[in-house]
């Protein structure tokens, strides 16, 4: 992608004529725009109407000098990157100029290549710093609407709840409360597992986010923990009349078990998120299938399902936060499930990705390297 002019554009401030002709053809060969002053004050206005993204500045000149320009450069603008050249090189001057808020210190005379050497190091810092600058603003940005998100998810079940206990409360007596009494409980008992799923998953993310992840680091068997929550999840299949089935490496029982290394804990939510999904998006009759296998390294579980599919326009935002896809809404869910998974993945090294058509059901397909278990008696 191409850099806007301004990412690229460069002033240079010398009152040595033969100087400021030298740099812009210099730098202009490299293919930036420049402009050129004769004194700081001209330089100061220079860089206050251009806004480039680096400036040349000579230390020695006339006027206003280059460290006190060096200083209000930076009230102009803080990303702006300085690089200062002078004919009368000191460590003392270059450590003032460091101080000051000078990216690096180029004494004069020097090579073209010199200064093309230094000035593309610094536009490459200029671009990295802005571009963690504009992930943390993202970032932000997300925990403001995540938190938003959150907040308003939580008060409405919770609203649900207050009103049903606040019925059963009033209307204690009521012969028509005995009747329903058992519908309004349980579904003060759905709202408020919505809550908990909600926060489970908030607290998840907020797990990830911190790093504390990759605190622990151990190995997780993967076909019987996939085996585990299979189990877990057949009463609720059965009564979906979903079929579940679980494809494993043969003789996986008897030989070493592919293993990953992360959070058991993570792990399972990872493929707890991916089943429980192709669970509520199949039908009646459906199957979910998950297949485990090493391959060049790595282990890779698909989980598979023969539900309505998801549309080619979706699939592109399928792990963002809070996104579902058209027609899921009304099956329920935080919107966070694949987030969440997409987040464990990226942390583990590895890879997640989706194939689907409508009316033929999804297969996500997860890559984690894979733990190579140590040769007896030799090296691992």
């Amino acid at each position: 992608m191409t850099e806007p002019a301004s990412d690229q554009r460069i002033v240079v401030v010398d009152d040595d004529h033969a100087m400021r002709l030298s740099c812009r053809q210099i730098l202009a060969g490299m293919g930036h725009p420049v402009e050129v002053f004769a004194d700081g004050a001209q330089g100061l206005a220079g860089v206050t109407a251009l806004q480039p993204a680096l400036v040349v500045l000579d230390l020695k000149m006339p006027g206003l000098s280059g460290l006190d320009v060096l200083r209000r450069l930076h009230e102009i603008d803080p990303t702006v990157v300085v690089v200062v050249i002078t004919g009368y090189a000191t460590i003392d001057t270059a450590i003032e100029a460091m101080k000051a808020g000078a990216y690096d210190f180029l004494p004069k005379p020097f090579s073209p290549d010199e200064l093309r050497i230094i000035v593309a190091r610094g536009l490459e810092r200029r671009r990295l710093q802005r571009e963690a600058r504009a992930h943390e603003v993202e970032s932000e940005m997300t925990k403001r609407r995540f938190v938003s998100f959150v907040s308003h998810q939580l008060k409405s079940p919770l609203a649900a709840i207050h009103q049903y206990l606040d019925l059963l409360l009033r209307l204690a007596d009521a012969p028509q409360v005995a009747a329903r009494r058992r519908e309004w409980i349980e579904r003060c008992l759905a709202r408020s597992n919505e809550m908990r799923e909600l926060i489970d998953a908030w607290l998840t993310l907020s797990r990830i986010e911190s790093d504390r992840l990759a605190e622990r680091r151990e190995p997780v068997a993967l076909v019987p923990l996939l085996a585990r929550l299979l189990d877990a999840q057949r009463e609720r299949a059965e009564e979906a009349a979903v079929v579940l089935r679980l494809d494993a490496p043969e003789g996986e029982d008897a030989g070493e078990p592919l293993a990953v290394g992360g959070d058991p804990g993570c792990v399972a939510v990872l493929f707890e998120n991916l089943i429980d999904n192709a669970i509520k998006y199949n039908h009646a009759g459906g199957a979910v299938t998950i297949a485990v296998q090493p391959l060049a390294g790595e282990a890779v579980v698909e989980v598979r399902d023969t539900g309505a599919g998801i549309g080619a326009a979706a699939l592109p935002r399928l792990f963002d936060e809070f996104y579902r896809a058209p027609g899921t809404r009304a099956v329920g869910g935080t919107g966070l499930g694949l987030a969440i998974c997409r987040r464990i993945v990226g942390e583990m090294g590895g890879a997640i990705e989706v194939e689907s058509e409508v009316g033929s059901g999804s297969t996500f397909r997860v890559r984690l390297p894979a733990l190579v278990p140590a040769v007896a008696g030799g090296m691992p």
